[in-house]
């Protein structure tokens, strides 16, 4: 996470992408790259933005709590989307492109509610990685303003930094809770809520800014720790995991470094 100051070019870079729309539906996560750009929208640019925020057995107690939070205490107009992805088959069946279908359920019910158009968080690093998501917001012209603003993770935490966001500008990256799940093994709610209390209940001894993921594996529950974590804690992080796991009759498999997409599997 990057503290230095963004610099003017970035933000006005992104206050220039925004103000291409009159009005924009900005989809909140609650991670820092679309609590970032809310921010921007609302603090510096000229574009009327609502923001949406999907409520979904997906996305972490602490997010949504947090995307709450932001909005109270800046005023923003928030809407909560019931995302409805989980009466998808497609959705439920986990495959590689799972992304795509909970992206498309999404995109689609911000659609039923507005004709703004839809701006998402996704930014310049984004492009790189594997994400099916980015075919469903092609399907709906969903907009991404840090894109096309060329911006990238280490300025949208700088921004955060600027802007006097300490919760975000040390908020590790957050994907959705399904991406915990192995590839094949069906989104269960169960599953999803065992992710969401295991890695609450480790980020309350490692600390917040951990980073840290529980895996639903074909082997069991993995618990993965940054390498910045792993050293120290991984003792630590295996009896607080075990306890986790006995309590919900769960079987822990192991402890080890977090590695980014670990739960996708390929087919060869």
């Amino acid at each position: 996470m990057n503290a230095r100051a963004a610099g003017p070019s970035a933000l006005a870079a992104v206050v220039a992408a925004l103000e291409r729309h009159p009005r924009l539906a900005i989809a909140v996560s609650g991670g820092v790259d679309s609590l970032t750009l809310a921010h921007i929208a609302a603090r510096h640019a000229r574009t009327e933005a609502t923001m949406y925020h999907a409520a979904s057995p997906a996305v972490p107690v602490a997010a949504r709590a947090r995307v709450e939070a932001h909005a109270a205490a800046h005023g923003w107009r928030l809407v909560v989307v019931d995302a409805q992805e989980l009466a998808d088959p497609n959705y439920r069946a986990n495959p590689i492109d799972r992304c795509y279908y909970c992206k498309t359920n999404l995109y689609a019910r911000i659609a039923a509610m507005t004709t703004d158009p839809i701006a998402s968080g996704t930014n310049r690093d984004d492009l790189g990685d594997f994400r099916p998501g980015l075919r469903a917001a092609a399907e709906r012209a969903v907009v991404h303003p840090y894109v096309e603003a060329n911006v990238g993770k280490d300025e949208i935490y700088a921004l955060a930094h600027d802007f006097g966001l300490a919760d975000l500008e040390r908020l590790p990256a957050q994907p959705c809770l399904a991406s915990r799940v192995e590839t094949g093994i069906a989104i269960d709610p169960g599953d999803l809520a065992f992710i969401d209390a295991m890695e609450r209940a480790l980020a309350a001894r490692l600390g917040s800014e951990a980073t840290l993921r529980c895996r639903v594996t074909h082997d069991g529950i993995v618990v993965e720790l940054g390498a910045a974590d792993f050293a120290g804690s991984a003792s630590l992080a295996r009896a607080i995991a075990s306890a986790e796991c006995a309590r919900a009759g769960r079987r822990l498999s192991g402890v080890r470094p977090y590695v980014r997409g670990a739960a996708f599997l390929h087919e060869h």
